[in-house]
């Protein structure tokens, strides 16, 4: 894992705040041409491919949260700027939400930087962050910021920590797109793509779009991402596979096919949408609010896609989703990509 785990401590250094992906978009451009793939640009979606493109599909979305300047010395939270989230188009954010986020990040230290290029333009610390009542909208206040013109995006400062046994670091989603990278190294012939803008609900749209104008009468498609879990419970499965979402059914062949590889490798999983469920009906018998199964890039694009588009989810558990110290067992990780390796051999083949 060492040559991956390189790959990662410098893809993790790329900021890639979601709307403003282009900086990281030519990183991983460089990154996969050092491997060998034939790389080509879309808008909000790479396409990196190798001597068997039909052979598998594998997707990862490469945005991660942060904020965007929207005024003089004033941030807002950049995936909510993405999604066009506010009361003013009738589409907001609820108010338990934005508390959430509002106190995730306090006193964090950030750095601004340009879009296209990534070029630095200086650092600062988060000092507080409340709801505007007028607008009802989460904003940002920062030290050292107030020199940034609107549209300029913030990321958190960053840095892979690596423990004994796990990673922990702002992880979602550069933890799967460097395992995608990386498996271009280890002899990868199928197509990866890398996505902008999943946080704010639009990375679907650009894999879509592709599919319609390239993709074959039907495609087998697996999205691979990080995946939540209670602490406690993180250590119990090293993936994390799904046989739905809220946005309806995945291809359960495919899905089966996963389970059966992790089955002959000796590798724990469970399927989250039914791990989901049984916390649910234990929480439904103690009057308590149940959880949603969640909603997935996957199920996104095989609801819209009328059938063009079809296939599953692979993913990493992991706790402390969506903060600066995201953790994952490296374990796990390397179960991950013996998967991925498994399923594109046999595809191969």
């Amino acid at each position: 894992m060492e040559e991956f785990e390189d790959l990662l401590k410098t893809l993790i250094r790329c900021p890639s705040v979601v709307g403003a992906e282009h900086s990281f978009f030519r990183e991983l451009e460089r990154e996969l041409h050092f491997r060998g793939a034939k790389v080509t640009w879309y808008e909000g979606l790479l396409v990196a491919e190798g001597k068997k493109p039909n052979s598998i599909m594998f997707s990862a979305h490469i945005d991660r949260h942060g904020l965007m300047c929207t005024g003089p010395n004033e941030f807002q939270y950049a995936a909510f700027v993405a999604g066009s989230r506010s009361d003013l188009l009738g589409n907001s954010v609820s108010e338990e939400l934005m508390q959430k986020i509002q106190d995730r990040f306090q006193d964090a230290p950030t750095y601004a930087y340009d879009p296209w290029s990534g070029t630095y333009r200086g650092r600062g610390q988060i000092k507080n962050a409340y709801i505007c009542d007028k607008r009802n909208n989460l904003i940002f206040e920062m030290d050292a910021m107030s020199h940034l013109v609107a549209g300029t995006p913030v990321a958190f400062f960053d840095r892979l920590e690596v423990s004994k046994d796990s990673y922990s670091g702002q992880l979602d989603n550069v933890l799967t797109a460097a395992c995608l990278v990386h498996l271009f190294s280890l002899g990868f012939q199928g197509t990866a793509f890398f996505t902008a803008q999943e946080e704010a609900g639009k990375s679907w749209r650009y894999l879509l779009e592709w599919f319609r104008r390239f993709g074959a009468p039907q495609n087998n498609l697996i999205v691979v991402d990080t995946s939540p879990f209670p602490i406690d419970d993180v250590r119990n499965q090293q993936l994390a596979l799904r046989y739905k979402d809220v946005n309806g059914m995945f291809n359960r062949q495919l899905t089966d096919r996963i389970a059966a590889i992790c089955d002959k490798k000796s590798i724990r999983y469970c399927f989250k949408d039914i791990f989901v469920e049984e916390q649910n009906k234990i929480l439904i018998a103690q009057n308590q609010k149940a959880f949603s199964v969640g909603s997935t890039e996957m199920g996104r694009i095989i609801a819209a896609s009328d059938g063009l588009v079809d296939g599953t989810t692979l993913q990493i558990p992991t706790s402390g989703y969506h903060t600066l110290r995201e953790t994952a067992t490296i374990s796990s990780c390397s179960d991950f990509i013996t998967v991925l390796q498994a399923l594109s051999e046999g595809s191969e083949g």
